[in-house]
């Protein structure tokens, strides 16, 4: 399943990946003037419609003898999603102890279990609050899939670049967490977190 969905973004099939980022945006664009009920509701009759047509289309070519009468969904209708028993439990683990961790992580940041942290944290709810301004949720989700249709080809093909910019800003980044670091210290060079390593003389 995880090949496929990178398969899709990676444009390994022209054609499919077109159909399911067609499909996808219009789909939510469709969310500004429809409730999400309408444009569900408008979907599945739309391939409702669709598959029964194929159907049909299938059986009168097997009454008249021009087809071999082979259901023409039936590798769909053959594909197993079951789940066993022990790899239910082995998702059902995974999604507790990942639920745990947000909850664990949002609870150091809200109550400033690390001051740095936190502060990275206040920071880009206030971002946050800006973007609430200029656009809604919906708009950054369609903003979202378009990304993750182009970003991964885009990076292909403009790797070294990418890879230079994201390393100044890396830089940058080091350079604004040094200095908060030694802020939270009282201006003190950080505790050296190596094992062995040299503690900052007291003050």
């Amino acid at each position: 399943m995880a090949s496929k969905a990178v398969d899709l973004i990676y444009w390994k099939d022209t054609e499919r990946s077109g159909m399911v980022l067609t499909g996808l945006v219009v789909g939510l664009l469709s969310l500004f003037q429809l409730s999400i009920v309408s444009v569900l509701a408008a979907l599945s009759l739309a391939v409702m419609c669709f598959t029964i047509s194929v159907r049909l289309y299938y059986k009168v070519l097997y009454i008249l003898n021009w087809g071999d009468g082979v259901h023409p969904f039936k590798s769909y209708l053959d594909l197993d999603i079951s789940l066993s028993g022990e790899l239910a439990d082995k998702f059902m683990q995974k999604a507790i102890v990942t639920a745990l961790s947000v909850v664990d992580a949002l609870k150091r940041l809200f109550f400033v279990g690390s001051l740095l942290n936190s502060l990275k944290f206040l920071f880009l709810l206030y971002l946050v609050t800006f973007v609430g301004k200029l656009t809604n949720g919906l708009t950054l989700l369609i903003v979202s899939v378009i990304a993750l249709f182009s970003m991964p080809l885009f990076y292909q093909r403009h790797q070294d670049q990418v890879d230079s910019i994201v390393a100044k800003v890396q830089s940058h980044y080091d350079n604004i967490a040094d200095i908060l670091l030694r802020l939270a210290h009282g201006g003190a060079p950080p505790p050296d977190q190596t094992p062995g390593g040299a503690k900052p003389k007291a003050q």
